[in-house]
């Protein structure tokens, strides 16, 4: 989009009428993009429409079909389910149905439908405008409609966007409400772990999933289980010999707990389906173990949306408004989906059918092009959950190259569970493996042992740092760090931390000049709650710290509900990055995110007051105001408290919150879990590569730029970078990355909150000068 085309973003909408609707299974997250499409289409100078229960409020019309308002979708954000309800239709199925359906979109002007649902709803929306013309001509026959209204109605724009817990549809990196199920299904498994602490037991877990194995197989890699069953890779012929085999050597080493998962749709070679209860009477009937099973069910879906589905869900909402108002009858139906960290449009029918081949392939019993089909995600969660699940861990002593790992920065959720995969990875591949306690400083001081396969159990769901951790740089301590390489005969370093671990790194990459026993190859893996490491879009932690942030604001907006005409002022962590306060701001609803990266004055400020002194007079009495806590040093979080207090006088209360450390605790959430466990792997496998390339004469020296790398997750690939490359992109200063992704969020967390903006949807403009020059125009 050109700078000229996003100045009509505001007027992109005039004179036309969407309506919105969740069909199929609810799931957690679609509230938030019901909110988002009804709030953008209404910047846009649409009409916005709810159709309540789905399909069927399609078909049945009258007041069914409602116009939305503004505040008609507020206090929705942090609600699970679907408020405007959702229902199997049999009615559209038949023609007749979807005639009724067009007669009561036409008598309304609306030409724009927005579905959130299943791949059943996507297709059944297909059909719907593929048929379109045909309905009209009848309805026009039949004197139901004008010839005029015919022509106005001439065609119908279709955008979808998927909301299924079980993240069963190609396409797309994630649906809305599959992160919310894990979280669920997490909850309840780090439960379950408590009380196997008591009595020796071994748990069957059965979860959603009918056709398609995700919510399982991320569930095994989040809590390290024993064994899962998912239907796109059924288990080989001797699996019961091997499952018993593998539970009872668990046992004699020690873990009082099994854990199996099982997918509801799982299968065998021959396509027999292979059920919880068949797997406990297996293991009662050959290890006489106390076996117990929970089928979790409709739990799954339930509760309230995590921040990523809430900020998915929203951030599909915008595009979608986007696609349909942009459409043409030329542009096929499209699907707003999520690509690594992009939202894309994409050929609904060309998703429904990769998503149908899938099944067929599973009929067919083609496994392996089935895990192929799901994409690359699925198919690296799988390789990791093999490497660490099926594997007997090595016997030998003595190991092949020796590696250490340690922890650097402030603790982040997460980085248990990264050191857990990179020593047992390091294991299987036949090494020795060190675990160096209280970061650079205990590698001066010698804090260091071996560890072997169990020293990590039961990891991944600790929070914090259990190996210690300390903000200490390597310089002034190079002499005893060398020495304590040799010492040791440590052969390669992973680090795993946040920006002092990628400072070590260059510390260390500048120390070579002088230590020969500094050439060895390290990696630096991202885990800090303020995702602020060159390099990498996320790292370890920020997932966790902004659940913690997102669930604090919804009890303080709850509280506010009740005593009306109150603006909260809250402080979030994250140094000088403003990746917290952004996105929690998005995820909460926040009314305002101050951060360092977008300069604000007073006249800003004066400008977010008004804004809330119009907001009192409407039925939506609360506000919400995100601080991160570095964005201005004289305006302080108390400065903006008083002067909210002042302005506010007699129109609302202020209250202020500092959340402070508890940002860093807590367990960490499914998505640092699964990506620690990745990173770690992945960062060992490349490890391993670095040795052996390294390695001259009987011992290892390199010495080149790449032998010192940041492991980061670039838009949708785990990528290796060199430490020294990533100088450039980096303020040292402000210890943040130069050019950051969730800056292009900003505009949208405005428009939600109701501020007259320009939106700017191209990938190349910089929204910081756009928004900057426009906010002293805000909101009426």
């Amino acid at each position: 989009m050109t700078h000229e085309e996003h100045h009509a973003a505001k007027t992109l909408g005039i004179g036309k009428a969407i309506a919105v609707l969740t069909s199929g299974g609810d799931a957690q997250g679609m509230n938030a993009a019901v909110r988002a499409v009804v709030r953008v289409g209404i910047f846009t100078g649409a009409r916005v429409f709810f159709v309540h229960e789905g399909y069927q409020g399609l078909v049945d019309g009258g007041e069914h079909i409602r116009e939305a308002t503004w505040e008609s979708v507020s206090m929705m954000l942090q609600l699970g389910g679907t408020v405007i309800g959702s229902a199997r239709c049999k009615d559209f199925r038949e023609r007749e149905g979807r005639l009724r359906a067009a007669h009561n979109l036409v008598k309304r002007g609306i030409t724009n439908l927005c579905v959130i649902g299943g791949d059943g709803s996507l297709t059944g929306a297909d059909t719907f405008r593929s048929e379109w013309s045909d309905l009209l001509n009848d309805l026009q026959k039949d004197g139901k409609i004008t010839a005029e209204e015919a022509t106005k109605s001439s065609y119908l724009n279709i955008v979808g966007l998927v909301g299924s817990i079980d993240n069963d549809f190609c396409g797309t990196d994630m649906t809305i409400g599959t992160d919310s199920a894990l979280h669920r299904i997490v909850e309840i498994v780090d439960a379950i772990t408590t009380t196997a602490q008591s009595h020796q037991r071994t748990f069957v877990l059965e979860v959603m999933g009918r056709h398609c194995g995700y919510l399982a197989l991320v569930t095994s890699l989040s809590c390290g289980a024993d064994w899962v069953f998912i239907p796109e890779c059924p288990p080989d012929d001797d699996w019961e010999e091997h499952l018993c085999r593998r539970l009872s050597e668990t046992r004699t080493r020690g873990s009082r707990l099994n854990i199996i998962i099982v997918a509801e749709g799982a299968i065998d070679k021959n396509g027999k389906p292979i059920t919880s209860e068949d797997i406990k009477n297996l293991v009662v009937k050959r290890l006489g173990y106390d076996t117990r099973v929970t089928v979790l069910g409709h739990v799954q879906r339930g509760g309230t949306p995590s921040a990523f589905d809430r900020i998915l869900g929203s951030r599909m909402g915008v595009e979608a408004v986007m696609a349909l108002l942009e459409g043409t009858p030329d542009t096929p139906a499209c699907v707003v989906s999520l690509s690594g960290n992009q939202a894309v449009r994409l050929p609904l029918m060309e998703c429904v059918q990769v998503t149908k081949d899938v099944t067929k392939a599973m009929d067919e019993k083609r496994f392996d092009e089935a895990i192929k089909l799901r994409g690359r995600s699925f198919m690296n969660n799988w390789e990791v959950y093999k490497l660490l699940a099926h594997v007997r861990p090595p016997v030998s002593k003595g190991g092949l190259h020796t590696v250490a790992v340690m922890n650097v920065g402030a603790p982040a959720a997460g980085m248990n569970a990264a050191v857990r995969s990179t020593v047992r990875i390091g294991l299987i591949q036949g090494n020795r493996v060190l675990v160096v306690h209280d970061g650079f400083e205990g590698l001066a001081k010698g804090q260091i042992e071996e560890a072997g396969w169990s020293y990590v159990g039961g990891w991944t769901g600790q929070g914090g740092s259990k190996l210690g951790t300390k903000r200490t740089l390597p310089k002034k301590n190079l002499e005893q760090i060398s020495a304590n390489i040799t010492k040791f005969n440590i052969q390669g370093l992973v680090i795993i931390g946040g920006f002092e671990a990628y400072t070590g790194g260059l510390e260390l990459m500048e120390g070579r000049k002088q230590f020969d026993e500094l050439c060895i190859p390290f990696v630096v893996i991202p885990a800090t709650v303020s995702n602020n490491v060159p390099g990498s879009d996320f790292s370890i932690g920020a997932d966790t710290a902004l659940n913690t942030i997102c669930t604090t604001c919804d009890r303080i907006k709850q509280s506010a509900a009740g005593t009306k005409r109150r603006v909260f002022i809250i402080e979030t962590m994250g140094g000088y990055c403003g990746y917290l306060a952004t996105m929690a701001g998005l995820a909460a609803g926040a009314d305002a995110a101050y951060i360092f990266e977008e300069p604000f004055t007073i006249r800003d400020l004066q400008v977010n007051v008004e804004h809330l002194v119009q907001k009192m007079k409407t039925t939506v009495k609360r506000g919400l105001v995100l601080r991160n806590e570095k964005c201005n040093e004289n305006y302080t979080t108390d400065f903006i408290f008083n002067l909210y207090s002042e302005e506010g006088k007699g129109i609302f209360d202020s209250r202020k919150n500092v959340l402070g450390h508890m940002q860093q605790g807590g367990s960490p959430t499914p998505f640092d879990r699964n990506f620690a466990t990745k990173m770690g792997a992945k960062a060992m496998n490349w490890m391993s590569g670095k040795i052996k390339e390294s390695y001259r004469n009987g011992r290892i020296f390199a010495n080149t730029p790449d032998s010192g790398c940041v492991l980061g997750m670039r838009k949708r690939a785990l990528v290796f970078q060199p430490v020294t490359e990533l100088k450039d992109q980096t303020d040292f200063e402000h210890r943040i990355p130069k050019e950051q992704w969730w800056l292009k969020l900003r505009p949208i967390l405005k428009i939600l909150a109701k501020y007259e903006i320009d939106l700017d949807t191209s990938d190349h403009a910089h929204l910081e000068h756009i928004s900057r020059k426009r906010s002293g125009e805000a909101a009426v």
